[in-house]
Order: structure tokens, then C-alpha cells, then sequence
């Protein structure tokens, strides 16, 4: 029975001697030995040496385990000394099993293959892993795929590990847990999301909401559901209508499967209110709304849930111009809106929140019409004339020459200033272009009388001193684009030239010939309302040609004035001649 015997300490002498090597020696390596006994918390190990070893029971067991060790059991150790001063072997459990580790975990990291390990530790930035032997370093960053506060659940628990890098010189390893729970979610998310399809409802609950919206867990995959998919009303902050945990039905929108995302909607759940605003807000149609956003380019009225409209700045008030919409109406403000324009495609409806106030320059004209006294504060004064304020918030202009008699434009200004109330005439009132124009020198009494140089006591008989087809002179004023503005007369109405009067020959209409004091003749060509009167150079021009013709001459067809006035001089110089 020789055979079924244990190993003697010699049999152990030959095996190490032949598989190392007479002449090799025993420490820096990894040999097998035998337990001889169990002392208290050591293990007797038999290498073959001339004394045998103790090993710590702990060095046999993982990480919060218990050592399962007895007498009889092979096991390899690492020979640290073959003989310490007490005439003992030094031995390693732990180094065999770390030498043995390495060799295995080199092989495993060059494969790209997961290993296996055991949280134990907890050391500065992270935590220690045992992998069979082998101390690694979990990162705090590599523990979880989202910050894990309480690591407690998963230590001294075997589970998969991703080696980032190892250095064997350095005893230096990095592993992840992340990297091995994220291919997990990718397998998992890959294979729901083949499971869905646009325009599917599904549940899920609410994860985490931001500022442009909410992400919601379908099971194992999120989903996008953005603010503006929530409802068909405004929503200012998704917390307006969602917390985190709330579990939600919703549609899936859209699905990018290449980048695995999702988009979500809660309002197409919903009846669309825009399927029918055409025909429930038809155009010059009068509706309360609530104002429910304010910018710098207008106002947003909610007309209904889900339907808004917005009133453009030029649409919010008849008198105030240029003004923040912020100081017309105010947020939560019921206003009356007129629908200007619907757009079912895009979504959009014009109001207007003037149009449903009537026109102040309506309301003025029925009040007071052409001819009326009105009196007023000046508001402004400018260098062409004062601006008046009148009833119903709104502005009328005396012209610099309609303020006095027998005084320049400047020196009529100058006896007045802001903030003075003056009494004056209504002139004229142009309703579309939202102008009034008003007289002060209509109204004084002295010098009103019907003379030459008066001007008439009403409107209806202003501008009598003025005839149709009347040459008179005018002074230039300005020049601008379209043609000049003159003055008729010596102190008379400004009157405007345009480009196509200024001369008979296209060539000389241009504005920028003319000079500022310059005086000119023109044709009285007809009068505007409020009998001012509208005057032409081309006019005054081709009669003063007529006259020419008429009082000379000329049988040559075509001939041109200077030819005509040619001709008569040299008819006159004849004249003279033989005289």
C-alpha cells in the first residue's frame, strides 16, 4: 500500500529538487508544501526545507470568509526566507496567491476578458478590490453608473471587474464596475428599444426634470419628454407641471435608434385646439384673451388653453409709439383683442389690441371738426413748429408759419415754450396718417379781415388770398427724397413740391439743386383740405412757355422757346435798326 501513502518530507525534498534544480535556491518562489498541523490561527506547512513554515489562517480564506483549511491539504506558498532566526521557514499564502493572480490577471487583461473580485477596503478616493489574491483600486467614479452614497451593500460580494490598467513592477492595478454595468444597460436599452415604436403610448416615471424639460424612465431606457411637448398651453418651467416620481403616460414621438434616444409627448394625447381656430377666431372677430408673456417686440394673449396670439408692438396702442409693451398691459391682464390674421399650418394669430379701441383721430375729427377752437399744452417744440396735446391723448402740430403774423418762423417760435397752454384752429385732419394741423395766427382777430395779407377768420375761406393757376413765389426750405418743401408768399402755408413738379425738363428734377432761402416761381395748382394751397414749378414753367408762344409767335413746328424768343428779339432788334 505504498503507494496510497501520504507524501514524506523527503518525497517533498525530491519533487522541489527536481523541479528546481539542485543548485536553485528555494526563496522568491512559489513551491508546494503540505499542512502538517493547525495551531491556534496558523497553519503548519511542510515545503521540504529543514524546518517547517507557519501561515496565518486568514491568508486561506477571501475577503469576510472563513479559511477551509485541515491537515493533509496541498497548498502553494511563497518562500520569503527559507530559515529566519528561530530556525523556521518564512512563508506566504498571501504572495503565492498574489504571484499566481497576477500571472492569471496579465492574461485576462491582454484578452480584454472581465475578471472577478471582492470589494474589501476603503482607502482615499476610492476602494481596495481582492482579485484572488491580487490588491486592485476601485476609483469613487468607476463604483456606479450614477454617484453612490452608502458603498456598504456591495462589499465583500463577488462580482465582475474591467482592468483599465496594471503595472506589475509597480504592484499597481485599476479596475471599473462601471464599464461592466454600463455594457449591461447598452445590451438592456438595445433590446427595448427595438421593442418600441413611434406613436406608441407607454408609461414611466418621472427621473429628473430641467430647465427644457423632463427625462422619464420607460423601463431600463429614458426618454426626452421637452417642455414644449407637455401641454398645448404655455408652460414656463416643466415644475410647473411635473415632479420627479410621477409616473406618466406618454406618446413616443420620435425614436433615433442609431443614438438610442427618445422623444417624448404628453400633449398629443390631447385633442389639438389649433384643429379648429380658424372657424372659432375668425378675422375682425372681438375675444377676451389673458396676457401671458410680454418681450420687446409685443405682448403673447391667451385666447384659450393652448391657443396664444400675439399683439406686435405696433398693434398695442394708437398714441403711445415706441413704448415698452411691458408699460401698455401687465402680466395676467384680461384685454380685449381683434384677431388680425390666423394661420392654422404655423400655428400663429395675429391681434391687434388697438383695433378694439376706436381711432382717437376719429373720435377728434367728429368732435372737432375742421374749423374748431381747441386748446391744449404745448408738449414739444421743434425748430419746424409746436406740437400741442388735445383731447383723447393725442398730438397736433402748428406749423412755424401758422403761429403769428409779420414775425419769421424762428422768431414765432421763440415766444413759446413747453408746458404753455395755447388756444388754436383746426386746419386740417389727416386720419390715416394720424396728423392734425392746427393754426394760432388764424385766430388773432387784428389781423384777420380778408386783406391781402390777412388770413381768412374759418377754415373754409383759408387760403382765399390764393387762386387756382396763380403764379406766386415761393421760398425754399428743405430738400428731402421726394421733391422740396416751400414756403408760399412772403409769410403764407408750407406746401410741398414733389420730385415730377420741380421742372418741365426730367433732367433739372432734382431736389438737391435747389437752396435753403431760394426764391422760385410756381403754379398754384389746386388746393388740399382746409384750403392749402398745392403748388408746381413745372406748371408755373410750361404756362410761362404758352405765354411766350401766344405773345411772339412761331410758325416752325417744334421750334423750342429759346428759339421762339430768338426770333422775336432779332425781329426787335430790326425794328430798332431801321428807326
Amino acid at each position: 500500500m505504498a503507494s496510497s501513502a501520504q507524501p514524506t518530507r523527503d518525497d517533498f525534498a525530491a519533487m522541489l529538487e527536481s523541479s528546481l534544480g539542485k543548485n536553485q535556491s528555494f526563496e522568491g518562489r512559489v513551491v508546494k508544501g503540505r499542512v502538517t498541523a493547525i495551531e491556534n490561527d496558523l497553519a503548519v506547512i511542510d515545503v521540504g526545507l529543514k524546518s517547517e513554515g507557519r501561515v496565518a489562517l486568514r491568508e486561506f480564506a477571501a475577503p469576510g470568509m472563513k479559511a477551509e483549511i485541515k491537515v493533509g491539504d496541498e497548498v502553494e506558498v511563497y518562500v520569503d526566507r527559507v530559515e529566519n532566526a528561530q530556525g523556521e521557514a518564512m512563508l506566504s499564502r498571501d504572495r503565492a496567491r498574489r504571484e499566481g493572480a497576477w500571472d492569471a490577471l496579465e492574461t485576462q487583461y491582454a484578452a480584454n476578458e472581465r475578471v472577478e473580485g471582492v470589494i474589501f477596503g476603503r482607502v482615499k478616493g476610492g476602494f481596495t478590490v481582492d482579485l484572488s489574491g491580487a490588491v486592485a483600486f476601485l476609483p469613487g467614479s468607476q463604483v456606479d453608473i450614477r454617484p453612490v452614497r452608502d458603498v456598504t451593500p456591495l462589499m465583500n460580494l463577488p462580482q465582475p471587474f474591467v482592468i483599465l490598467k496594471m503595472d506589475r513592477k509597480r504592484g499597481n492595478i485599476v479596475v471599473s464596475r462601471r464599464s461592466i454595468l454600463e455594457e449591461t444597460r447598452a445590451e438592456a436599452r438595445t433590446g427595448l428599444i427595438q421593442s418600441l415604436a413611434e406613436g406608441q403610448i407607454v408609461d414611466g416615471v418621472v427621473k429628473n426634470i430641467t430647465d427644457y424639460g423632463a427625462f422619464v424612465d420607460l423601463g431600463g431606457i429614458d426618454g426626452l419628454l421637452h417642455v414644449t411637448d407637455m401641454s398645448y398651453k404655455r408652460v414656463g418651467h416643466p415644475s410647473e407641471v411635473l415632479n420627479i416620481g410621477d409616473t406618466l403616460r406618454v406618446q413616443i414621438v420620435r425614436i433615433n435608434r442609431d443614438t438610442q434616444r427618445i422623444s417624448l409627448g404628453m400633449k398629443q394625447l390631447e385633442a389639438d385646439p389649433w384643429s379648429a381656430a380658424a372657424a372659432k377666431y375668425p378675422v375682425d372677430g372681438k375675444f377676451k384673451g389673458r396676457v401671458t408673456n410680454i418681450t420687446e417686440y409685443g405682448a403673447f394673449v391667451e385666447l384659450e388653453p393652448g391657443i396664444e396670439g400675439l399683439v406686435h408692438v405696433s398693434e398695442m396702442s394708437w398714441v403711445k409709439k415706441n413704448v415698452h409693451p411691458g408699460k401698455i398691459v401687465s402680466t395676467s391682464q384680461e384685454v380685449e383683442v381683434i384677431v388680425l390674421e390666423v394661420d392654422e399650418d404655423k400655428r400663429r394669430i395675429s391681434l391687434g389690441l388697438k383695433q378694439a379701441q376706436r381711432n382717437p383721430w376719429e373720435v377728434f375729427a367728429e368732435a372737432h371738426p375742421v374749423g374748431s377752437i381747441v386748446e391744449g399744452e404745448v408738449k414739444n417744440a421743434t425748430e419746424f413748429g409746436l406740437f400741442i396735446g388735445l383731447d383723447g391723448d393725442v398730438d397736433g402740430m402748428v406749423h412755424m408759419s401758422d403761429i403769428a403774423f409779420g414775425l419769421t418762423g424762428e422768431q414765432a417760435l421763440a415766444q413759446h415754450h413747453k408746458g404753455e397752454r395755447v388756444r388754436a384752429q383746426v386746419l386740417e385732419i389727416d386720419i390715416e396718417k394720424e396728423r392734425i394741423s392746427l393754426g394760432m395766427k388764424q385766430l388773432d382777430e387784428s389781423r384777420v379781415s380778408g386783406g391781402a395779407t390777412g388770413a381768412a377768420a374759418v377754415a373754409g375761406e383759408a387760403g382765399s388770398e390764393f387762386k387756382k393757376n396763380q403764379v406766386v413765389t415761393v421760398t425754399m426750405v428743405e430738400a428731402r427724397d421726394g421733391g422740396i418743401e416751400v414756403q408760399v408768399g412772403e409769410d403764407g402755408p408750407l406746401a410741398f413740391i414733389k420730385r415730377g413738379d420741380l421742372s418741365r425738363d426730367r433732367d433739372e428734377q432734382r431736389p438737391e439743386r435747389f437752396q435753403v432761402g431760394q426764391k422760385i416761381d410756381a403754379m398754384v395748382i389746386g388746393f388740399e383740405r382746409g384750403k392749402k394751397p398745392m403748388v408746381s414749378i413745372k406748371a408755373a414753367q410750361i404756362a410761362q412757355d404758352k405765354e411766350a408762344v401766344e405773345k411772339y409767335g412761331s410758325s416752325d413746328s417744334g421750334a423750342s422757346l429759346g428759339d421762339i424768343l430768338g426770333a422775336a428779339l432779332n425781329r426787335a432788334k430790326e425794328g430798332s435798326d431801321k428807326a
